[in-house]
């Protein structure tokens, strides 16, 4: 019998990014998948869904990545988002604050999906995109940090899919957060 997050069997976590549009979901996902930026992309419609095998303490996992997209009128699918998440990233734009304030409204949905599936504590990641435009910045990070405890997120991370900083490191965290609550 084979292990569990060995390379024939790899765990597989289902992670749904959300957060308003043209906060870089898309972008980030990208940037982790092919390790490439691209300056833009279409609006995503609906949602996308991505798959990479990576390894977390040596266990082989399959990521399975939902990018959901911003947009208010793709809020149904959200629960279908939802259902069955191992993990989630709730991410905005460090240069738009507007998007950051958006996030209670995230949360709440978030809540009440997880609710309707009966799903307890999900591992939840702040993440605030585009550290590269940091002379822009209108979020804090001492905001952030703030709001990512008071709603206990597992963690707060800045990133930049333009040069790549802590993109790998997020979905590291996110992963890692799942494994140990397998334990």
């Amino acid at each position: 019998m084979k292990e569990p997050g060995s390379e024939t069997h790899p765990l597989k976590f289902k992670v749904p990014i959300f957060g308003d549009g043209g906060v870089g979901k898309t972008t980030l996902t990208h940037r982790f998948l092919n390790g490439v930026f691209k300056e833009s992309y279409q609006l995503t419609i609906g949602m996308d869904f991505f798959l990479k095998k990576i390894k977390i303490n040596g266990k082989s996992i399959s990521l399975q990545i939902w990018d959901f997209a911003g947009e208010k009128k793709f809020r149904f699918l959200l629960p279908g988002a939802v259902m069955g998440a191992n993990g989630t990233i709730l991410m905005f734009d460090l240069t738009r604050y507007v998007t950051f304030k958006n996030l209670t409204d995230w949360l709440a949905a978030i809540n009440e999906a997880n609710e309707i599936h009966d799903q307890k504590f999900i591992p939840i990641l702040l993440v605030g995109s585009k550290l590269d435009l940091d002379g822009m910045r209108t979020v804090p990070k001492e905001e952030a940090i703030k709001f990512a405890k008071q709603n206990n997120f597992i963690d707060y991370i800045e990133c930049s899919s333009k040069s790549g900083e802590n993109v790998e490191e997020l979905f590291a965290i996110i992963s890692r957060s799942i494994v140990k609550k397998l334990k």
